[in-house]
């Protein structure tokens, strides 16, 4: 497989200089914004934003949108990627979703977060919820005395989808937004 380099070059650009995607798909709740701020306010900028230069001669964000939105007059370090239109929206489309495949190694996870140290709340909320353990103990849901099954109060929402590659695209959309999903056929 013959796998081409498509990164033009790196430069430096003021964020309110980059125009945002008209095709950009990703929201971002509150608490997403919230630790982005803190983690630029504790580490700073440590990755690039992904753009396309445009027949104008600007620059098209495909990656990054939240983060030019959170600094617009900050210079930030971005790729520029020799893409077409065409390119740009499969890039778009899958750039979060193929990241969001990765799984976690909850010993290394929790051994990681373990002894991080942060003044940020929203920081703090968000290393947690990496850790917790989302699925109770067999022995937290049945209670052997008495054969009841105690279901603990969860929050959920059923969507309906079209097909099965329908179901996966919003499968792997909430998941790469941090929502615990499962897949089921009814």
């Amino acid at each position: 497989m013959k796998i081409r380099d498509r990164i033009k070059a790196f430069c430096r650009v003021k964020a309110s200089e980059l125009r945002p995607n008209r095709r950009n798909w990703r929201t971002h709740p509150q608490a997403q914004r919230d630790a982005l701020r803190g983690v630029l306010a504790e580490v700073g900028y440590a990755d690039a934003l992904l753009a396309r230069e445009l027949p104008d001669g600007t620059l098209e964000l495909i990656d990054g949108h939240l983060r030019a939105e959170t600094t617009p007059d900050m210079e930030v370090p971005v790729l520029i990627l020799d893409l077409d239109d065409a390119e740009a929206a499969k890039l778009l489309a899958l750039h979060d979703p193929l990241a969001g495949m990765a799984e976690a190694n909850d010993e290394a996870l929790a051994e990681l977060v373990a002894n991080e140290e942060t003044e940020n709340a929203a920081i703090q909320a968000l290393l947690e919820r990496m850790i917790q353990d989302p699925e109770p103990p067999v022995e937290d849901i049945v209670d052997e005395g008495s054969h009841e099954v105690n279901v603990p109060e969860a929050f959920q929402v059923v969507v309906e989808c079209r097909d099965e590659a329908d179901q996966q695209a919003v499968y792997e959309r909430l998941s790469g937004e941090g929502y615990k999903c499962k897949l089921l056929t009814l």
